[in-house]
């Protein structure tokens, strides 16, 4: 079930760097906000595949569902009710608000997970 991969490992450096760029450099209402949220489930993804050997589907279901609950904890005000709203990286990687498009834009990054994966055979 461990195994290591140089290109899931790789891919999941290379999405983290544009993740920074677009938290720090682009403030517009569509790329951060929804192009973030879709490729960060494919950053989660592919850190999962550069550790463990498991199917595809379940990787995917698996991100997706942990995307989700994260977005839950959101509209609970999750950070707040803890008390982390100062430290800014507890604020920044939990995130303090709910909104329905962004399960939405998860849900393409984890279907466009698929249809690479598929298309990679």
């Amino acid at each position: 079930m461990l195994k290591f991969s140089r290109l899931y490992f790789f891919s999941a450096v290379i999405l983290f760097g544009i993740e920074v760029l677009i938290a720090l450099f682009v403030h517009d209402r569509i790329i951060r906000p929804y192009i973030g949220d879709l490729l960060v489930v494919v950053l989660i993804y592919c850190f999962i595949k550069s550790f463990l050997d498991i199917p595809v589907f379940k990787a995917a279901l698996f991100v997706l569902l942990f995307s989700y609950a994260i977005e839950i904890l959101q509209y609970f005000n999750l950070v707040e009710k803890l008390g982390l709203q100062h430290p800014k990286i507890a604020s920044t990687v939990i995130g303090t608000s709910f909104a329905w498009l962004d399960l939405l834009a998860y849900t393409a990054g984890i279907a466009l997970v698929v249809f690479i994966e598929k298309v990679r055979g």
